[in-house]
């Protein structure tokens, strides 16, 4: 099964996951059966506004089953479910341990979003 982990970086499953969603630099693709990882950079990151809505069609044409990060906007919460994605909230420091919390059945699934978003204001 393949699952997305917001990251800092993209060094492998030892790289540091990213709190953010929409903002996150790199998104890691996991193959939960063999740990093989891939990263994708996020275009998404620096829109002016819709970062996870964009983000979570990335996410969608990777096929992704899950998608593990912080936090996650309202936004991005209604297009990840849409698209038939689960997510779960993780505020580990790897993209291992993300990916063994989920496997070892630790992390639950989010029925709301877990940040308020901002309401389409940008901070100035």
């Amino acid at each position: 099964m393949l699952i997305g982990i917001s990251a800092s970086d993209n060094r492998g499953l030892d790289a540091k996951m990213d709190s953010r969603f929409g903002r996150a630099n790199f998104f890691a693709i996991v193959d939960t059966e063999n740990m093989e990882a891939r990263f994708i950079e996020n275009s998404a990151a620096s829109a002016d506004s819709g970062a996870g809505v964009g983000a979570a069609q990335l996410f969608a044409d990777q096929n992704v089953a899950a998608v593990i990060s912080g936090d996650f906007g309202p936004k991005a919460f209604i297009a990840l479910k849409t698209a038939g994605i689960e997510l779960y909230s993780y505020r580990g420091s790897t993209i291992r341990e993300a990916v063994e919390a989920y496997k070892n059945g630790e992390l639950r699934e989010l029925g709301v979003s877990s940040n308020n978003g901002h309401a389409g204001f940008r901070q100035v």
